[in-house]
């Protein structure tokens, strides 16, 4: 397993592009990782994934697309 961190660009920072940060969490949880955490409301998550970077990347990508 491997410790990921996401850094998600320009969320929470206007109103539009909001995403509570227990949403966030659910959100990957929902993906199947590991160990979610957050920090504070700023879009960032650390993470653990039984995945190559880039489909985790491509994964969460999609998630949030998609909501």
């Amino acid at each position: 397993m491997t410790r990921y961190v996401a850094l998600l660009r320009a969320v929470n920072l206007g109103s539009h592009k909001k995403i509570a940060m227990p949403a966030l969490r659910e959100l990957l949880t929902g993906l199947g990782y590991a160990g979610v955490e957050t920090y504070l409301q700023s879009g960032n998550a650390v993470f653990t994934a039984d995945a190559p970077a880039a489909r985790v990347a491509a994964d969460v990508e999609e998630r949030l697309a998609a909501r």
